[in-house]
C-alpha cells in the first residue's frame, strides 16, 4: 500500500511488477492533501474517535470493577452475555442498529456512530480490563488502607497504576476499531459532511475505474496515525501486573 502511494500511474500496472518505484513520486500525497473532503473527514474521524475511547474506557472501567470487586446477582450471567456478544457477527448487528437508531434520529450524525462503535467496543473491553482488575490482589488496597490511605486513595495510587496496562490495550483496540471501521458507517452515514475516513476512502471508486494512486495514498494517510499511537505506547503494554507491583 505504501510503496504503491508513491509510483506514478504507469508503474503500478507494469509487467512484470515492480516492488519498489523506480521514479517516486509525491504526486499521490499532493492530490490527497490537496483535498477539502480529507480534512473534513480527517476531523470526523478524530472526533468520533476520541469520544468512543474515552465514552469506552470510563464506563469499562467502572464495569469491570463492578464484576471483579463486588458480589451481586447476575454477575456471571452478564459475563457470559459479554462473550456471547463478541461471538455475535458485525454484519448481522448493522440492520437492528440501523432500525434503533433511526427514530432517535441518530443516524447520519455522528453521536450515532459513536453510539453504535460503543456497542462493538464495551465487552471486549469490559471483560479485558476485568482480567486486569481482578488479577490486584485486594492485599494490596488494605496494606494501603492501613498505611493511611484512604479508599480513594488507595484506588488511586495502587490499583490504578497496576492496570494502566489494561487501559493502554484497550484503548488501542478501541482507538482502531473506530478509526478503522467502515462497514456500520457506511449504512449509518449518508451525508459527506459526515463522512468519516474509511468511507471518504471510496470517493475514488467510481463507474469509470479506481485511482488507485490517491486511494493508496490516503490509505496510507489514514493509517499512519494509529501504527505512531501504538509505537509511543507499545512499552506499556508489555509491563506486567506482577512486575508493577513489585516496583510499587
Amino acid at each position: 500500500m505504501a510503496v504503491t502511494a508513491f509510483k506514478p500511474g504507469r508503474e503500478m500496472f507494469a509487467v512484470p511488477p515492480r516492488l519498489l518505484p523506480a521514479n517516486p513520486t509525491l504526486a499521490n500525497f499532493g492530490h490527497v492533501l490537496s483535498d477539502g473532503e480529507f480534512w473534513r473527514s480527517a476531523q470526523n474521524s478524530l472526533i468520533v474517535a476520541a469520544c468512543t475511547v474515552l465514552a469506552a474506557m470510563a464506563f469499562a472501567f467502572l464495569a469491570s470493577l463492578a464484576l471483579a470487586r463486588f458480589a451481586f446477582r447476575g454477575r456471571r450471567a452478564l459475563l457470559v452475555a459479554l462473550i456471547v456478544v463478541q461471538m455475535v457477527p458485525h454484519v448481522a448487528l448493522v440492520i437492528p442498529i440501523f432500525l434503533t437508531l433511526g427514530p432517535l434520529r441518530l443516524t447520519d450524525a455522528l453521536p450515532g456512530l459513536v453510539i453504535s462503535y460503543l456497542a462493538f467496543a464495551l465487552p471486549f473491553a469490559i471483560w479485558t480490563l476485568r482480567g486486569f482488575v481482578a488479577g490486584v490482589p485486594r492485599d494490596l488496597e488494605e496494606a494501603a488502607m492501613v498505611d493511611g490511605c484512604t479508599r480513594m486513595g488507595a484506588f488511586r495510587r495502587v490499583v490504578l497504576p497496576l492496570i494502566f496496562p489494561g487501559l493502554v490495550a484497550t484503548s488501542i483496540y478501541t482507538l482502531i476499531l473506530a478509526w478503522n471501521e467502515y462497514l456500520l458507517t457506511y449504512f449509518l452515514i449518508s451525508s459527506p459532511e459526515h463522512y468519516t475516513l474509511p468511507l471518504w476512502l471510496t470517493h475514488f471508486i467510481t463507474t469509470e475505474g479506481t485511482e488507485y494512486g490517491p486511494l493508496m495514498a490516503g490509505a496510507t494517510l489514514i493509517a499512519t496515525p494509529v501504527a505512531v499511537f501504538f509505537a509511543l505506547v507499545q512499552r506499556h503494554l508489555a509491563r506486567g501486573l506482577t512486575a508493577g507491583a513489585v516496583k510499587g
